[in-house]
This record gives structure tokens, sequence and C-alpha cells, in this order.
């Protein structure tokens, strides 16, 4: 396999997004790439753009019901009862409709697929879609922004070629689609950090969500307390998620890299800074295997941008030496004049008052883990 690595991105992205009133901005990841590139992430023999191939409707059907992807087009259309779009999640707040939603949506969810194509023809070790994560979308449903579930398709591209797959999710959000994609499977293992269903969007994700049948134990989640920060949600990685991630060994990983965990952002109550997303992919990357990273949610835009533009920089592995040669020009370049330290952010001080609180949940949490599903894997 070629040491390459792809950034999934054409101008065809920038058409038919999602409305300008959703909080989900499409031009997320066209700006990342703007960053990147400004920031000198796109130079080098071993990195280039790739156009996405859009999803066939027999790829699609892989995952999504015939029904479901018929309704889409109907709603889209303007031809489907209200009733029966409401009842597949379409046009609601989080889900609205729009003229030419399934030609950016199919495109999207082609860049995932284009992106395990090019790691198992051996043409890419690493690829990056920052237009997916669409994690919350079901076979036959809307939900949470998402429409089409490329990271089950991905990964049913992969399991295709004989690969066993790890879905590492660091959405602030709980992986609830791709969960219930592999509840059963033993060849898929799906961990999701994320903020506690108690407090957000899905309300899912809870330590007992471990599988169910030949998958019991090879559904990993992690759920963190309003106000978690860096040292604490790093301490949860290292000591619940990485012990399993490691003794699965995959053939390949797929990440998702929302970064509605960052403080700030208006969807969620996470307090990190952008060191602790790209520091996990540093550590992920240092695993040594194929990986597929996506987007996800990230609804402060700036914020968001920039820190996508960051985890390139780690997947590429030289982001060291670009942010020392950029320190104290990040103001001049992404037009932020309180920013002075390349993409990394300074060191956020503020734990919102929670510390002892947050420390006291996420311990439960990794104590949880390590009692019902370590076991499970000989830990």
């Amino acid at each position: 396999m070629q040491n390459n690595h792809i950034f999934i991105h054409s101008d065809d992205l920038n058409q038919n997004g999602y409305p300008p009133q959703c909080p989900f901005n499409t031009s997320r990841a066209s700006r990342a790439l703007s960053t990147a590139e400004s920031m000198g992430l796109l130079a080098g023999d071993d990195r280039e753009v790739v156009a996405p191939v859009r999803a066939t409707r027999g790829e699609l059907e892989a995952f999504h019901t015939a029904e479901y992807l018929d309704a889409v087009e109907a709603a889209a259309a303007g031809t489907l009862d209200p009733f029966e779009a409401l009842n597949m999640g379409l046009g609601t707040p989080d889900c609205p409709v729009w003229p030419g939603m399934m030609a950016y949506l199919t495109l999207a969810a082609g860049a995932s697929i284009t992106g395990a194509r090019w790691i198992i023809d051996g043409k890419a070790k690493v690829a990056f879609n920052p237009s997916g994560g669409l994690h919350h979308a079901h076979a036959g449903q809307a939900s949470g922004f998402c429409y089409l579930n490329d990271l089950v398709m991905a990964a049913n591209a992969f399991l295709a070629a004989g690969k066993r797959v790890l879905f590492l999710d660091v959405d602030v959000h709980h992986g609830d689609g791709v969960q219930k994609a592999f509840y059963s499977h033993k060849d898929v293992m799906t961990v999701s950090m994320h903020e506690s269903g108690h407090t957000l969007f899905p309300g899912t994700g809870f330590v007992c969500e471990v599988g169910e049948g030949k998958g019991v134990g090879y559904s990993v989640n992690v759920p963190l307390p309003v106000g978690t920060y860096d040292a604490a949600y790093r301490r949860a990685f290292d000591q619940a998620a990485l012990p399993l991630i490691k003794a699965f060994d995959p053939d390949v990983i797929i990440m998702e890299l929302g970064m509605d965990t960052l403080s700030g952002d208006p969807l969620a109550h996470m307090q990190l800074t952008n060191n602790t997303p790209a520091d996990i992919v540093e550590t992920v990357v240092g695993l040594d295997k194929p990986m597929l990273a996506t987007g996800g949610g990230g609804y402060h835009l700036e914020h968001t941008v920039r820190a996508w533009a960051l985890c390139w920089g780690v997947l590429c592995g030289d982001h060291t030496d670009h942010e020392d040669a950029m320190l104290g020009m990040g103001g001049v370049m992404m037009g932020n004049t309180d920013w002075f330290g390349g993409l990394r952010d300074r060191v956020l001080l503020s734990d919102a008052g929670r510390r002892d609180e947050v420390d006291t949940a996420v311990d439960a949490t990794i104590a949880e883990i390590k009692r019902t599903i370590f076991p499970l894997h000989g830990i």
C-alpha cells in the first residue's frame, strides 16, 4: 500500500448544501481545505486532493431501504406527503428538505466510499472526507442532520474486502446509527466517546449498550459529563477506549472527527480545546493502520475549520514542523486577532467550574467499562 494521504473534496460539494438556516454548515469542508492549503499542509508528493465519486443507488441500498431513498427524492421534489415525510424524519428542523439535496447527499456519502476504495485498492494509507460523518442516519430514517450514513457504507465496503473495521467516533453526539447497523457484528467494533445521553441528543450511548448476539462486547460507549475538559477526556480515551482498540486489532480504522466537543460549540456542553482531538488522532495514526477519517458535527464554524485543518496535518504526520513555522502567524492567516498559535488552540484553563464533578463521573465510566467490557476481550 502506498503511503499516500488524500483529502477528498471537489467544487461540486460547494453546491446544493444544507439550507442557510440549518446549523450544519456544508462550507466547512472547503474552508478546511483552503486553510490546510494556506498552511502548506497539502504540499508534498505523498498527499493530494481527490474528487469524490457519487454514491450509486446500489451502494445506498446496501444499507438504506428503497422506500426511504424514494421518500428522500420525493421530499426534495416536493411530492412527498408531509405525514409520511415526518415518519421518516424528513422535514423537521434537524432534517430539512430542499431542492437538490440528493445531489449533495449522494456526493458527500460517495466521498467516504471513495476514500474506502482508495484504501482497499492500496492507493492510499489515509483518506479524509470532511463532508462525511453522518452517523445518525438509520436505514429508513433521517435524524440529527443526517440522511445517508456514509460511515456504514464505507464500513460495508471494507467488510466486503475482508477487512475487520474499528469505528472510532469522537463527535460530541453518540454515533447511534452506526452502532445500530453493526450491533450484532463482531467484525466491526464501534467505539463512541460522547456527551452523555442524559444531557444531549440522541439520548443513547450508555455503557450498558454493549452489542447483542455475536456482537456482545463490540459496541463500546464512553459517555462523558457536561463540562468535560481536555485532561479528563484524554484520560477516558487512554484508559477505556485505547486498550479495547488495541485488543480488537482492526485491519482498518474509520474515525469520525466531529468538532462539537470544542469549547464554545452552540449545540453541546464540553470544554475541549482542539489539542485533544488532534492528540488522539496522533495516537490513532501511531497504530499504523489504514485510516478513513471523516468530518461530523461542529457548529462553531471557525473552530471546526481550524481543527479539521489541524487534524489533516496530524493525519499526514508533519503538523509539528508547520506549527513551528507558522507560530505567531495564526491571526494573520485566519483573520483571528486573538489567536497566535498556528492551528492549535491555547490551553483552556476554564473547566466551567465542574472539575471535581467531571472527574468523578469520568472515573466511574472508566471503571464500569473495565468491569463489563474489558473481560470480554481478555483485558
